[in-house]
């Protein structure tokens, strides 16, 4: 757990904008329309005491699972204990910049829905200074240790997280395919002919989300299980500044298959403003045969479209002609202000949600199959964990390289703007090796001394 050590998994598969700020908590009830006075206590028929308190809760559109399943347990929290959770959600794509300017103003959320990763969380939201300790909290011991990293810095724990860990493929609509005679493809020639003939069926071939400013991103970094298996030490010599980014040339490749593709139509006409949630309701149509996701993703196209059921496969996506799956151990995880004037009825919240009934609640009603508590007995799909355990795996990129999850954003970005013309492949390319430059020396790190 230690300040900037890569965790290295090896998988046994277990698969708003702003309305207000927060620290200080709300003085307001918003249902009611009724000033309160925070922290004032209500008796109620049972005779058990209620506290008027409300806690803002600070998240990105994907930091909250699409089926509502914590804001439905924060209503049965606030049943119970009177303790109302205002939860804030922000785009993606304005998250992290809008969390690191309330955290500098000393106007941050209570709790924090946060990226975690263990290269990545101090510059992201420096925990000594901004987040309790929440090492000596019963629960910590019974989440998986695999995540624990993720959440903690210097040896103590920060946060708690809630998903297990994820494994992405390429989600595919078995009927379109079988209806047009296709067969899985293995290499980018291959992947390219079936999104042709999809295409000409008047289909999407290759569901894409730029608009919630990441999804974009993943061919180049979760394709890392591939990188690793060309370049000798590949993680190790990039985080000691022996290798540079823009040597790994496969990464430029598939920046150069990306652009091909969204020019031959295979993303659709509008996925520039297309969401991440919008693929949901494209799958359960039949409008989209492909998407890449995690794989509790399918989950929550049968939850919504449950016709859907059985007729959903996956492939390994074969950008460059890969044929390997990254895992990635790291999720959303929840954090609380050290500044927080409710540190305690926050602690009480995590409690709550760390209960054996209301993690049995997140996955069954959280669009996961797994979570990082395993007294919680999983439930993936046997053909998607027998499909993934047939191909080689390793880490995404993001997780084992220093300087890369933070620039995800600008890099979608990059890729936004390759995609409409204003910047080339090699261009987005050698973006990403300036921008770990730069932050590497804004860090201090010795590696990259002159």
């Amino acid at each position: 757990m230690k300040k900037g050590k890569a965790m290295i998994v090896s998988l046994a598969v277990c698969m708003g904008l702003l309305a207000g700020c927060g620290s200080t908590g709300s003085g307001t009830d918003a249902d009611s329309g009724a000033d309160t006075v925070q922290g004032e206590v209500q008796s109620t028929e049972s005779g058990k005491e209620k506290r008027n308190i409300t806690l803002t809760f600070g998240t990105h559109q994907s930091g909250l699972p699409t089926s509502g399943v914590v804001q439905e347990l924060a209503e049965e929290f606030e049943a119970e204990t009177g303790i109302k959770i205002d939860f804030q959600i922000t785009p993606d794509d304005q998250w992290r910049d809008l969390l690191k300017t309330k955290l500098d103003s000393g106007e941050a959320y209570d709790i924090m829905c946060v990226d975690a990763d263990p290269l990545s969380l101090y510059s992201r939201i420096n925990p000594e200074q901004n987040c309790v300790d929440l090492s000596d909290q019963e629960w910590v011991s019974r989440m998986d240790p695999i995540v624990l990293p993720g959440v903690s810095y210097n040896d103590k724990v920060y946060g708690i997280q809630f998903p297990g860990t994820r494994v992405s493929a390429c989600v595919y609509n078995k009927d379109i395919f079988a209806d047009l005679g296709l067969e899985v493809p293995r290499t980018y020639e291959d992947f390219k002919a079936v999104c042709q003939a999809i295409k000409d069926s008047g289909k999407t071939p290759l569901y894409e989300a730029c608009q919630n400013g990441w999804h974009q991103v993943l061919p180049l970094f979760e394709t890392g299980s591939y990188y690793v298996t060309l370049y000798d030490d590949l993680y190790d010599k990039l985080n000691k500044n022996e290798m540079k980014i823009t040597e790994v040339t496969e990464i430029r490749t598939i920046l150069g298959q990306m652009k091909e593709c969204a020019d031959l139509g295979y993303f659709g006409t509008d996925f520039l403003s297309q969401s991440v949630e919008g693929g949901v309701d494209a799958f359960g149509t039949g409008q989209a045969a492909m998407m890449y996701q995690s794989m509790d993703w399918i989950d929550e196209v049968i939850n919504a479209y449950p016709e859907m059921d059985g007729k959903l496969g996956i492939f390994c996506l074969p950008w460059a002609d890969n044929q390997s799956v990254s895992v990635n151990p790291t999720n959303n995880a929840y954090f609380i202000n050290i500044n927080s004037k409710y540190v305690e009825e926050c602690k009480e919240f995590f409690d709550f949600l760390a209960r054996p009934e209301n993690l049995q609640k997140r996955l069954d009603g959280g669009g996961i199959t797994s979570v990082c508590w395993p007294e919680i007995e999983s439930r993936e799909r046997p053909e998607v964990v027998e499909y993934i355990n047939s191909l080689p795996q390793g880490t995404v990129m993001q997780v084992g390289v220093s300087y890369i999850d933070p620039q995800w954003m600008d890099v979608g970005k990059d890729i936004d703007a390759m995609y409409t013309g204003t910047m080339t492949p090699d261009e987005v390319f050698q973006n990403i090796e300036k921008r770990r430059t730069e932050q590497a020396q804004l860090q201090k790190d010795p590696a990259w001394a002159e």
